[in-house]
């Protein structure tokens, strides 16, 4: 996939093309991801320093907030906003790397825009009955695709779902 259709290839040809006619025949789907967030990490381009937590030395997360972007340590809740250009060099080549739940969101939005997209994870289901309340969406049919973290891949029972695509699978085959 990354040789044929680039780095910014998220949703495979193959999952590409089974979303596709789930849609047509009205059947549901669930993607899965295991990362929340748009980007995993924020770089320099000109001197390679990335943006990292000051309390925990780990990259930190980019969301999309209302007003811009904001990176964010899921270990502390650390949080700033993503600047214009980088806070070691002052160059404006800032680059975001990676994905998770927001980006995959906005692929397929992008890619299939009339179907229903929503997404479950620990940042969009955050207020009381907001969980409850997209499961039974989704239950009920009102919902065609549903990216999310593992909250989508533990207990539940959908008829309607004749799909379940995982994004970078293999990912996680590498860690101990």
């Amino acid at each position: 996939e990354y040789a044929d259709e680039g780095p910014d290839a998220v949703i495979s040809r193959t999952l590409g093309a089974a979303l596709q006619g789930c849609l047509e025949r009205r059947e549901q789907v669930l993607v899965l991801l295991n990362r929340r967030g748009y980007a995993t990490s924020v770089f320099c381009r000109q001197c390679g320093d990335a943006f990292e937590c000051p309390n925990c030395s780990i990259s930190l997360t980019v969301h999309r907030v209302r007003r811009g972007w904001r990176a964010r340590c899921h270990y502390c809740n650390y949080s700033v906003d993503v600047p214009t250009s980088c806070h070691k060099c002052a160059a404006p080549y800032l680059e975001q790397a990676g994905f998770g739940t927001e980006k995959i969101e906005q692929q397929l939005r992008e890619r299939f825009p009339d179907a229903r997209v929503s997404r479950m994870d620990r940042d969009s289901v955050r207020r009381k009955g907001e969980l409850t309340s997209l499961l039974s969406k989704f239950a009920a049919g009102e919902i065609d695709v549903l990216v999310g973290t593992q909250m989508i891949a533990k207990g539940h029972d959908f008829p309607g779902v004749t799909l379940v695509g995982v994004i970078s699978a293999d990912v996680g085959l590498g860690l101990a």
